[in-house]
């Protein structure tokens, strides 16, 4: 399941992803400890020395795999994909709190020292690092570079570069929400030109994996001894398999494929990356974008509204086969898609009123009516998988729940929260009931003039803000929901800028926002739920969430030593969050609706955990030969 924003954007970036997205990953425990390599550096091609790296079992692939099976190995190479922006970027930097950056920079120019497969729940296979081993006392872990990665301008991929970039994403001018997710590595240690040692504050199950997965690697030479925040405009020295070939700032960028690429004949590279350009045009709205697309000036379009989809992907190039239609199924866990309450605000901090503004929001009404019946509510943190928690606490959440050191609310023990269905006017009204008398426990009672008041005579009403109207059309009908209970609500619409700016900086009431959950969660809890997340500006903790509890759960997740423990613990955490009513649960989809040109092909085996923009970047291609077939009645 994915979470669907309705409105614009779509296809984030996976991999090297300043600002969500990332996966929790475990360790291949190696044969042999560390303690005589610091002096001999790394003997050649030990037997313990790891291609991959797993969380919870073997790898799939084997050290000698051919390719992923998700790719056609020979895929042709060449032609070019065009793509849409929306809004506008003004940085080439990603890793940078300050600024809107480019689309695409991530996918295609940055790389990590591996990668992750998706068609597994977790393994790492190395890219930029031949060989990963992890001390027997979890303590450190060493990458040994491959001697072949060259970044852009031709120079050597080195230790030294990949010390430089963890402490510039991490210093104190780099991104908050990378500071937070490394935070565990007290210091990093170049042991030759291609061997690089990272040292634990403590064990830490899975930060070796994402060191190696989520690790943004640079050239020292990027910015020419700027910090990394003063870095703007200047084009990313890396080692990906594109460049910047075309930029008109803030209204296009192109990139383009290198010639010789390093990576091209290791098999996690293999029929990938099969376009010669790489082409984004950025729109100022969802209307230009749909006949931005409509008309030809671009070629792939993942689609996040359900009316569109609909009703607006019509018309002779749709009937002729220029344009083809595609649904895709995939297995991601759905995370949390809601209005995000902020709790920094004195208005959302009693989990009565919280709990009230969920009542109001009826999804069934919407779904019918708005959605053409394509969305499922979302119910849970974890939907679509086996760590939703369901009913009662079973035997073993209840043990893990009196095992925490943290006090305890007795509810915790009871069935988990549920968002009420409303299939018609009866049970909304039910519903709306309830909420008022939550609100009312709370202090809040209508006057005399049809506002919901507290005692001081200050009325109840919020801001919902976004970055797109299209999200006005969704929230409408919650606002009238609202409104019956005395709450008055002000939709505000801000340019794509403007809302990252506000978002970084939590100056916001309420907003449509998504916890990304992976099948494997870790470190990034502590920046989406975690308290440290809640006060540091540019973190993905929207709700400002500040439990303790939470937080020796996410310590306590991060000590797993097994799948098995891993659900329960994951269980208990979305029982808690649940219990907090920090967002306003939303809907989500099976599957990804694209829309895009007939000269674009791919492969016939789809992978189980991706995001689309970059499963068609990574392995689709261009066919000048197809011809267009209409579709079937």
């Amino acid at each position: 399941m994915v979470a669907c924003i309705e409105g614009p954007g779509g296809g984030g970036e996976q991999g090297v992803a300043p600002r969500g997205g990332m996966s929790r990953r475990d360790w291949l425990q190696g044969m042999l400890g560390l303690g005589a390599l610091g002096l001999l550096g790394w003997p050649e091609r030990p037997a313990w020395a790891a291609h991959a790296l797993s969380w919870g079992g073997e790898p799939r692939y084997s050290e000698s795999f051919p390719h992923f099976d998700y790719v056609r190995p020979d895929a042709p190479r060449g032609g070019m994909v065009r793509l849409a922006g929306f809004g506008t970027f003004d940085s080439l930097n990603p890793f940078a709190l300050r600024g809107m950056p480019a689309a695409g920079l991530g996918t295609l120019m940055f790389e990590s020292l591996g990668v992750a497969s998706w068609d597994e729940p977790f393994s790492i296979y190395g890219l930029l690092a031949e060989d990963m081993i992890l001390a027997d006392n979890r303590l450190s872990v060493m990458f040994k570079l491959r001697v072949e990665a060259r970044f852009n301008d031709g120079s050597p991929v080195l230790a030294e570069d990949v010390r430089h970039s963890f402490e510039s994403v991490t210093g104190p001018k780099g991104f908050p929400m990378l500071r937070q997710y490394f935070g565990d590595v007290a210091r990093v240690e170049v042991m030759d030109d291609r061997l690089v040692r990272f040292f634990f504050k403590r064990p830490n199950p899975e930060l070796h994996l994402i060191l190696a997965k989520d690790l943004p690697i640079f050239s020292r030479s990027w910015g020419n001894g700027k910090t990394l925040d003063a870095i703007a405009h200047e084009y990313p020295v890396t080692s990906g398999p594109y460049v910047i070939d075309d930029l008109d700032l803030g209204k296009r960028i192109g990139f383009r494929r290198v010639e010789n690429y390093w990576a091209d004949g290791l098999p996690v590279r293999r029929g990938m990356f099969n376009f010669g350009r790489v082409v984004f045009k950025y729109f100022r709205d969802e209307t230009a974008r749909l006949e931005g697309f409509k008309a030809g000036e671009f070629d792939w379009l993942f689609e996040n509204s359900a009316r569109n989809w609909a009703r607006g992907h019509v018309g002779s190039r749709y009937l002729s086969g220029e344009i083809i239609k595609r649904s895709f199924p995939q297995s991601n866990v759905s995370g949390m898609q809601g209005y995000a309450l902020n709790t920094r605000r004195q208005l959302f901090r009693d989990v009565r009123v919280r709990e009230a503004l969920a009542l109001a929001f009826d999804f069934d009404w919407l779904n019918r009516q708005v959605f053409y019946g394509q969305y499922t509510r979302t119910r849970s943190y974890f939907a679509n998988s086996p760590m939703a928690a369901t009913g009662a606490p079973d035997a073993d959440e209840t043990r893990f729940l009196q095992s925490l050191k943290t006090p305890l609310d007795p509810s915790l023990f009871e069935a988990v929260p549920e968002v009420p269905d409303t299939p018609d006017a009866q049970t909304l009204r039910s519903s709306l009931r309830r909420a008022q008398q939550l609100l009312a426990a709370a202090g809040w009672k209508v006057g005399d003039d049809g506002r919901l008041r507290n005692a001081e005579r200050q009325p109840f009403q919020f801001e919902v803000l976004n970055f797109s109207p299209t999200f006005e059309r969704v929230a409408t009908p919650w606002v009238h929901s609202l409104a019956r209970l005395g709450i008055r609500v002000r939709l505000r619409t801000v340019d794509p800028a403007l809302y990252q700016k506000r978002m970084d900086a939590f100056d916001f009431d309420v907003t449509t926002a998504i916890y990304p959950m992976s099948a494997t969660p870790g470190n990034e809890l502590w920046q989406m739920v975690g308290s440290a997340g809640a006060s540091e500006e540019g973190s993905s903790n929207y709700a400002g969430i500040a439990d303790p509890v939470v937080d020796e759960i996410i310590g306590r997740i991060l000590a797993v030593k097994s799948r098995e423990e891993l659900e329960v613990a994951a269980r208990v955490l979305d029982r808690v969050l649940r219990h907090g009513w920090y967002m306003v649960p939303q809907f989500h989809s099976s599957s990804y609706r694209v829309a895009f040109d007939y000269r674009l092909r791919y492969p016939t085996v789809l992978p189980l955990f991706y995001d689309p923009q970059s499963w068609m970047l990574q392995t689709w291609w261009f066919d000048p030969d197809a011809r267009p077939q209409p579709p079937e009645e």
